[in-house]
């Protein structure tokens, strides 16, 4: 077998290999300045590791595939021949998916692959065409967001390691279930990280939240960028994932007049026409910039979708009336900020934000940009693990509410995305949770957490009973992930199952009216009344009524014949006048 490292920065490698050491020699091919190369007889699961110039440290491969015992660890040699899928992937393309965000440690309790395969059943029931797993590369201890990974190339052993992965993927397949990977390229945890030893991984030519930038731009960047490219690929390629959420992608510091998404992009591109798969990239971003999604030969990125926190704070503000930090530009009139969105893409498309304190974003194309570039949904991960103590939807808002919320998310123009557990109105909260070995990181974690919150003025709302005094809750208490569970008996509770199914009709009728998929932006037609809170917005021939005040209200349609497809409360079809009488805090779908 053959072993490879790039490390330009020494003049010595050797590879150790269960008790053997053989030394490595440099590559005299072209363009291999700084790879060093040997053979040596090798087999599934063998420990290995490389020890650089004179420093005796025996470090993991950093393209290294299995960490067995965790990141500080040895890598192990992973054999793929027993790990190809047999079920060919389902073609589903992205813009007729809907996405379940899910977190493989507390989807279950068990927060293992396996466990998760297991429940892949509720998932076909409800609809959904892809799980979106979150990151699964190693990171510090067995619990946490994914987030802090170290090893881009390796899967988290706790979570089943490579093996486990490939099952599950089989497993969704098989079930007729995409999976789409969250990636993290914008930087890599602070415990376990070895990547400076080896070369110029990182740069200090930019400043980031977590310290010296990827280097995406600066000297030996290439090598950089054809690792990060490799390890996506790795992903789609060897384990058939059918798609990539990048993490903050306005977070990657790239000066380069070819960018690294750029390149990435063309590289998926490639391995789809190649594969003959419907391969895609989804990125999270906060710039509201539509060049990121706008194809490469029409001067974009050529990135498929982003996500669309706009949509998200607009309902968000609308739903619960929250005003605090960047709810603020929202909060002044949320019905208008919800139609907004919903016709045009972004709220701040050059608009002033109070948050950033400048005008923010970029205007969309609405005859150039299909509205399956963007994302739409009521919760994900990150706005609700990111509030004081986790707190859904459900810990405020009466069903009729989450009712309304999965109205605008499911029949709206953007591709629909779920945040597990929301659609039965999970009652357990998803906290923040990490398992740091190093105290000081411990602490640096828990007291930073508390005075990010202070600072922003976060309040805690619909405050969970676990969490006593609604304060934010210990990162390294074990009971703050266990408290993050789903509870698989609420589905089958009265007052979760009707919810759950208010879900599955709608999404039957996303599936079953074409209309609700029309990628046409600029065809969504919104009217509504911001004193009495109600919205209507018409795609094609469907018409989607929500009112989320208290008090009934009566919309007028017109006379166009529609009929009652589906509402959450019994209502009557509109009389010849063309006007539908709608009870409080509920949502009606119509349609010819």
């Amino acid at each position: 077998m053959q072993f490879e490292v790039w490390a330009p920065l020494t003049g010595r490698v050797a590879l150790r290999l269960n008790d053997s050491a053989y030394e490595m020699t440099p590559d005299p091919a072209p363009g291999r300045t700084g790879w060093w190369t040997v053979e040596a007889p090798a087999a599934d699961g063998d420990r290995y590791g490389f020890v650089l110039g004179d420093d005796p440290v025996v470090r993991p491969d950093p393209r290294g595939r299995r960490l067995p015992d965790g990141t500080e660890g040895l890598s192990a040699v992973v054999d793929f021949e027993p790990l190809t899928p047999r079920t060919a992937p389902p073609h589903l393309p992205l813009q007729d998916a809907v996405l379940y965000e899910l977190h493989v440690g507390t989807f279950t309790p068990e927060g293992t692959f396996d466990a998760a395969a297991a429940r892949l059943g509720h998932l076909t029931s409800l609809g959904v065409t892809h799980v979106e797993l979150m990151p699964v590369c190693p990171f510090p201890g067995r619990h946490g967001w994914g987030y802090d990974g170290v090893a881009p190339w390796a899967v988290h052993e706790p979570y089943g390691g490579p093996a486990g992965l490939a099952r599950f993927v089989e497993a969704a397949h098989a079930a007729g279930l995409g999976v789409v990977l969250d990636v993290v390229h914008n930087h890599l945890g602070p415990s376990g990280n070895h990547l400076p030893a080896f070369g110029p991984y990182f740069t200090d030519t930019h400043h980031t939240p977590w310290g010296a930038a990827v280097n995406l731009d600066a000297p030996g960047s290439d090598e950089v960028r054809a690792y990060l490219v490799g390890s996506a690929l790795a992903w789609l390629r060897d384990y058939r994932i059918d798609g990539l959420r990048l993490d903050a992608v306005h977070a990657l510091a790239d000066g380069r007049a070819l960018s690294f998404l750029e390149e990435l992009s063309a590289a998926v591109d490639a391995l789809a026409a190649e594969s003959a798969r419907p391969l895609f990239l989804i990125a999270e971003s906060d710039r509201c910039d539509p060049r990121l999604t706008t194809p490469r030969p029409s001067g974009g990125l050529g990135v498929h979708a982003q996500w669309n926190d706009d949509f998200h704070h607009a309902l968000h503000t609308a739903l619960t009336g929250e005003s605090q930090g960047y709810y603020a530009d929202f909060a002044a009139a949320p019905l208008a900020a919800v139609a907004k969105t919903l016709t045009r893409g972004f709220f701040h498309d050059g608009t002033w934000s109070s948050f950033r304190g400048r005008s923010h974003g970029r205007p969309v194309d609405r005859r150039r940009t299909p509205a399956h570039r963007f994302l739409g949904y009521s919760q994900t991960h990150d706005q609700v693990g990111n509030r004081a103590v986790g707190d859904r939807l459900s810990a405020s808002l009466s069903p009729g509410l989450l009712a309304c919320a999965a109205t605008l998310a499911l029949t709206g123009p953007f591709v629909p995305m779920l945040f597990m557990g929301e659609e039965w109105g999970a009652g357990t909260p998803w906290q923040y949770f990490t398992d740091h070995r190093d105290p000081e990181l411990a602490e640096a974690v828990r007291s930073g957490r508390r005075r990010e919150f202070a600072a922003h003025g976060w309040k805690a709302v619909g405050v969970p009973p676990a969490v006593a005094g609604g304060e934010v809750p210990d990162p390294q208490d074990p009971a703050t992930r266990e408290r993050s569970c789903l509870d698989w008996a609420e589905p089958e509770r009265e007052s979760h199952a009707w919810l759950l199914e208010w879900y599955r009709t709608l999404i039957r009728l996303r599936r079953a009216q074409p209309d609700l998929r029309d990628p046409d932006l600029a065809a969504v037609r919104v009217a509504f009344d911001e004193e009495r809170r109600w919205l209507t917005f018409r795609r094609g021939d469907v018409r989607v009524v929500v009112n989320l005040g208290a008090e009934s209200v009566t919309v007028a349609l017109g006379r166009n014949g529609v009929r009652v497809l589906a509402s959450w409360e019994p209502v009557e079809h509109p009389g010849p006048d063309g006007r539908l009488h709608v009870p409080g805090e509920s949502a009606v779908v119509l349609g010819p």
